[in-house]
Parts: structure tokens; sequence; C-alpha cells
């Protein structure tokens, strides 16, 4: 069904001369067969589950941010972090972002449930893609794959109206 709902945009238009209101990042640590996820408990996307991310800071790298807002959000600082994509997404409703995707290998630290987050390991052959955010079936294998990427998706509400994915 998503693959139907491709469609081929010109360079230019709305895409062209975008700039995204916000910057984020998401950063999963992948390691024996299994992802750390969560369950969102507020924010954009609460109730779906997701990685561990956040909002750029000033002055931040996204490296930086997906490192910070991991150990806030989990309890856990990723080691081994590296880029694996790009994200970039537009809402009916005028918000925008851009977001760094990284994943890591290890971590330091004890998992630890946050008012931000419910962390969870699951096994990377059985992703839980019926309670993510619809993009993630796009992207996601390409993350579990060791590849980079770059998305553009449309969304109005929680339904995806359109993407583009290609790799970095």
């Amino acid at each position: 069904m998503a693959a139907a709902i491709q469609k081929n945009r010109p360079e230019g238009g709305v895409w062209g001369a975008w700039v995204p209101k916000e910057r984020g990042t998401l950063c999963f640590v992948i390691r024996g067969g299994q992802i750390l996820l969560i369950e969102k408990k507020r924010g954009l996307g609460a109730g779906k589950v997701n990685g561990p991310g956040g909002r750029i800071e000033p002055g931040e790298t996204p490296e930086e941010a997906a490192v910070r807002e991991t150990r806030e959000e989990v309890g856990i600082t990723p080691v081994g972090v590296e880029w694996a994509g790009e994200l970039n997404f537009r809402f009916r409703d005028g918000y925008s972002l851009r977001c760094s995707v990284f994943r890591a290998v290890e971590f330091h630290g004890e998992l630890t449930e946050t008012a931000e987050a419910k962390p969870f390991w699951h096994p990377v052959d059985d992703i839980p893609y019926a309670r993510m955010w619809s993009d993630d079936e796009h992207w996601m294998p390409r993350l579990l794959a060791g590849e980079r990427f770059r998305g553009w998706f449309e969304f109005d509400g929680d339904r995806m109206e359109w993407f583009r994915m290609e790799e970095a």
C-alpha cells in the first residue's frame, strides 16, 4: 500500500527551498540481534514505539544531541555512535523536522524508564511496525542492514501521504 503513495516530485517545488522548523535526532542501539526501542510517553509521537531521540539544542552537533537525548530518555550512554541517515518531515499543519538517525553497537549505564520513555529490547527480525510511525517501515530495514539513507515524508496528522527514499 505505501508504495502506491510514493510519487516522483521535481527537485524544486515544496522541497527545493525547504528549511525545517526544527532539527532532531534518533539513536538506535543494536546488538545481539536486538534493538533498543522506546514507548514514547509524551511529545511528538506519544503512544508510538520509536527510538530514543529529541531536539538538537543550540551549539550541539546532531551526534552530541543523539547521545544526550538517549541518556536523558533511557539512562544509558550509547557507544560507537555512527550516522545512519537523515529523515525530512513536512506536516500539513505547518510543522517540519529534519532528523539525523544514528546507530550504536554498545552502551554504558543501566536502562531506566523515565517520564519521557519506557525502553525495551526487541528482536530485529520482528520490528513492531504497527505500533510505529508509518514511515519507519521504509527506512528501518536500511538502518538494520547497516546502510546509509535519506528520506522525505509528508504527513497529514499520523497519515503518511507521500514519501521518497534514497541511498545516502
